[in-house]
């Protein structure tokens, strides 16, 4: 076992013991040096694989040029051509990730009829809302259920679609619930629990691709396949620390999100695109 790895089992279960010793301190005189002293070092080691990770970054890997993980017009949140960490962390290999939302009809933020009459998927996003709808179905995002791609050949290492896909979290309230009770609970079960369903391709040359956040019981795949190029792996969900129906894509050094670091993309005849830019990569969206 790495130190990276062992470092993140130490850190979570600091988190764990830091939650049951504020419950016992709660109930009985526990002195408050004993129920911060893991607190204490789950940041210390939070701290210091997080400067470790920028050190280890000063020098920008050359981008790996793959396909685009998708077909159809969609658009980018969180891009790495923004800004680097593009999720705020170098955790979990996602220094250069970047999210997508499907944007058939090029409107960013609709205001609701988000269903169409045959049963596909909707034609445009709808609007985050500060109060109401507190939430909304899944498969009232055109992104749900859109087939994803495989980046290049590759070797499926990683491949679980057993989670649930649940409502969205694209009002102020449900992104609140989102930001300071579920992730921290997610975070607690580790990087599975964050990315929700999802799958790893071994691209060759150490070099390997993550899709997260896939809609339940998907996969077109199991591990230990080889997949061409643009072939269908899986669907897009909304499992997993996810505000809406969105593919998370990622390249990385190693199949292990604890211990991975991440390495910069860049998708073949589109590049990197940034946050709000919209892109159409390969044939459209068709309905699921």
């Amino acid at each position: 076992m790495s130190v990276r790895k062992l470092l993140m089992i130490v850190y979570r279960c600091c988190i764990v013991a830091f939650i049951a010793l504020v419950v016992v301190a709660s109930l009985t005189d526990l002195p408050l040096a004993w129920v911060w002293l893991p607190a204490a070092l789950a940041i210390a080691i939070a701290l210091g694989m997080s400067r470790k990770a920028r050190a280890e970054q000063a020098v920008r890997p050359p981008a790996v040029e793959v396909d685009a993980p998708v077909a159809g017009r969609w658009s980018a949140l969180n891009s790495p051509a923004d800004r680097v960490p593009s999720h705020g962390t170098h955790g979990y290999g996602q220094t250069y990730a970047i999210d997508i939302v499907a944007e058939p009809e090029g409107l960013p933020e609709a205001e609701g009829l988000p269903e169409a009459k045959d049963g596909s998927r909707p034609a445009s996003r709808p609007a985050f809302r500060w109060l109401w709808p507190v939430v909304r179905r899944s498969r009232d995002f055109p992104a749900f259920g859109a087939p994803l791609l495989a980046v290049a050949d590759a070797t499926v290492v990683r491949a679980t679609d057993g989670r649930r896909d649940h409502l969205s979290r694209n009002s102020l309230p449900a992104l609140v619930y989102l930001m300071l009770i579920e992730a921290a609970v997610r975070e607690m079960g580790g990087a599975t629990r964050v990315t929700g369903n999802h799958i790893v391709l071994d691209l060759g040359g150490g070099t390997y691709a993550m899709y997260a956040h896939l809609q339940r019981g998907s996969l077109a795949v199991r591990e230990g396949d080889r997949v061409r190029t643009g072939q269908q792996l899986a669907r897009c969900g909304n499992s997993g620390n996810s505000t809406e129906p969105h593919v998370h894509f990622q390249l990385m050094d190693g199949p292990d999100l604890d211990t991975a670091r991440g390495i910069p993309f860049r998708w073949r005849g589109i590049g990197v695109p940034r946050n709000g830019e919209p892109f159409t990569a390969g044939e459209p969206v068709l309905p699921a």
